[in-house]
């Protein structure tokens, strides 16, 4: 009699712990399977950069101002090039953080010789600068832009929205950006301007073609995680008083 009790409070004992290192087997190998799935997204995202960006420029002008999203996902990161004049009353400066540290990327609205406007990336821009000395240093009369085609970013960037009503900008959201500066026929994507550095100027060339992939590390991380929470089961069960 004393045996089988003894049996079943030694079997409770097991169940808490067990039933906490199974969550945590079941957490760990559900991250791994995620990472798994991140690593083809991001080789898959590699593989689209190196070709599209090897390509011969199309003119703007050619392309669907407002692609569907799978064919905008097959355009980004393809070179392009626009003939217009700037419009610098659109002037945005979007906070940005990059290799020369944080600042704001200049964005410009460019009125293309059909009426269809494109918003141009002119570059980067150090803390301090204002939107109106931008305007006053960019270009006037025809200039030809060449660069990468971007995606416009809606949904704002982690933690911080835009905030159009007090011209705070933290994402390159098109469609909010010709709102609030009354750009009217522009395409749902934007040019990332690439050239030579010019003193004075906005920095461009600073758009990021090479992604880090550590996927695979951290997959094999994750799945590691798992075995030993289930060697960990095996211990408790053989070992549990």
């Amino acid at each position: 009699m004393k045996s089988g009790l003894y049996g079943q409070q030694k079997g409770r004992r097991r169940i808490l712990p067990v039933a906490a290192l199974l969550l945590c087997a079941a957490l760990f190998s559900a991250l791994g399977v995620w990472q798994v799935q991140r690593l083809a997204w991001k080789r898959a995202l590699i593989a689209h950069v190196n070709e599209v960006s090897t390509a011969n420029p199309i003119e703007a002008r050619l392309l669907p101002m407002a692609p569907n999203p799978r064919d905008l996902a097959d355009l980004e990161y393809r070179h392009v090039w626009a003939l217009g004049r700037f419009e610098p009353q659109g002037t945005t400066l979007v906070s940005a953080l990059t290799e020369r540290g944080a600042g704001y990327w200049v964005m410009v609205p460019l009125r293309m010789g059909d009426g269809r406007a494109v918003w141009i990336n002119r570059g980067y821009v150090p803390l301090g600068s204002t939107a109106l000395a931008e305007a006053a240093r960019t270009p006037m009369g025809e200039v030809a832009i060449t660069g990468l085609l971007r995606k416009t970013e809606p949904k704002g960037r982690f933690l911080q929205a835009n905030v159009p009503t007090q011209d705070r900008w933290y994402a390159r959201d098109i469609a909010a950006m010709s709102a609030t500066r009354g750009v009217k026929g522009q395409a749902a994507w934007f040019i990332d301007a690439q050239g030579p550095e010019i003193p004075g100027n906005p920095i461009p060339g600073l758009t990021v073609v090479q992604f880090p992939n550590s996927h695979l590390q951290y997959a094999l991380t994750w799945f590691a995680m798992a075995l030993l929470s289930l060697f960990a089961i095996w211990l408790v069960w053989r070992r549990a008083p």
